[in-house]
């Protein structure tokens, strides 16, 4: 705690000591390096060191090496840091528009997520401007899928589980799933199946195979749930001192990883589910049962959804659909 509180200290004094000159910021991202969107941000990271000569030299702290994930809003909120990388969901209870991307089988397929995120992306823009905050770019996950430690035909074989949550939508599905939902981040999940502190839990076959989920479970389900983005963003403050020009630079990189994220998540997705099964996960199809459960729950998740913010969350649904 001293550690992290002595880091964040020093982290925002060279936020105020390099105001004038805009050289060193930072970047903190809840994931490891072995992940897509941590790869694209140290090549945005790069873009930008190159395309201003060094000017903003940017270090990415991968990992929540140097700010938990929850925290990381607040951080570029706040100026601690002068961007970071955030999985949007976790902002669900800042304002409806940030649960767009965990409503479960609002989007399940790649070309349907990119309409919706296009949909959802003005909204956000302005929430996020709201809070101080500059939107840069976002990188979609592979969709969030089921991971147990037996087979599941219906939801009635996942009563009474704890199943895994990282954001309000997470929470809510966990519940509507007759599932008791629990906060686990992504560093600690290993651990909290091996110790009981969840027994399920929905989420990328990217997360899987790079935290080794063949350790602690054996089944994969792909119900193709929904398919969420990290966004990265700038204080606004800080991207406001910046020059014409940087402005420029770090709009161009972001633009570049948007695209590598669209594309590269393609591939990681069949990648990493390939990786599951060959390590001794079986990876099935759901049943018919259990999709008809579970698009009954969406279906519910979307209806309440809109009712938390009709004007906001109306305009997304009409431009999405």
């Amino acid at each position: 705690m001293f550690k992290q509180l002595a880091t964040a200290t020093l982290v925002t004094g060279a936020l105020f000591t390099s105001s004038v000159q805009a050289d060193q910021w930072h970047m903190p991202t809840p994931y490891g390096d072995a992940n897509l969107p941590t790869q694209i941000a140290y090549e945005f990271a790069e873009d930008i060191k190159n395309g201003t000569d060094g000017d903003i030299d940017i270090t990415v702290h991968s990992g929540a090496s140097l700010v938990k994930h929850p925290e990381i809003p607040r951080a570029v909120r706040t100026g601690q840091v002068q961007l970071g990388e955030i999985f949007i969901g976790i902002m669900g209870n800042t304002h409806p528009v940030f649960k767009h991307d965990n409503i479960p089988f609002l989007a399940t397929t790649f070309e349907d997520a990119e309409k919706l995120w296009e949909a959802a992306k003005p909204e956000i823009e302005k929430q996020l401007d709201k809070e101080g905050m500059t939107l840069l770019y976002a990188v979609p996950w592979p969709a969030q899928s089921l991971y147990t430690q037996a087979p599941v035909n219906t939801l009635e074989d996942l009563r009474g589980l704890k199943m895994r949550a990282y954001s309000p939508s997470t929470s809510r599905l966990a519940d509507l799933m007759n599932t008791t939902p629990t906060t686990v981040q992504v560093p600690e999940i290993p651990q909290a199946f091996s110790t009981g502190i969840i027994d399920a839990m929905i989420t990328s076959p990217s997360t899987g195979a790079n935290g080794q989920a063949w350790d602690y479970l054996s089944h994969y389900t792909d119900i193709k749930a929904w398919i969420p983005k990290n966004v990265v963003v700038a204080n606004k403050r800080a991207f406001r001192r910046l020059s014409d020009e940087q402005r420029k630079v770090i709009l161009d990189a972001a633009a570049a990883a948007e695209e590598k994220g669209w594309k590269g998540v393609r591939k990681t997705a069949a990648e990493d589910t390939a990786t599951l099964a060959e390590h001794g996960i079986i990876v099935s199809e759901p049943s018919d049962e259990l999709m008809a459960e579970l698009q009954k729950i969406g279906d519910i998740m979307v209806k309440e959804w809109e009712q938390e913010a009709p004007e906001e969350v109306g305009a997304i649904l009409s431009r999405y659909r």
